[in-house]
């Protein structure tokens, strides 16, 4: 009783940090090479560096609803 109840507190904190790792982005570049490797397997991917570089640029010629 005591390993599943410990086993579902692990379950839900990996499942937490999988949704606050989502929702800031930081896995956007793993994203982007996995989408990049099956839609575009002949073209090279970015570098992490200009990926994000990339990023910042397209939010802040398109803002959307972002606060600042």
């Amino acid at each position: 009783m005591v390993q599943s109840a410990g086993r579902a507190v692990l379950r839900a904190a990996r499942a937490l940090h999988w949704y606050v790792t989502s929702l800031m982005g930081d896995n956007a570049y793993a994203t982007y090479l996995a989408h990049q490797r099956r839609t575009h397997p002949d073209t090279p991917p970015l570098t992490e560096r200009q990926f994000w570089r990339q990023r910042m640029d397209d939010q802040d010629r398109n803002p959307g609803a972002r606060c600042c």
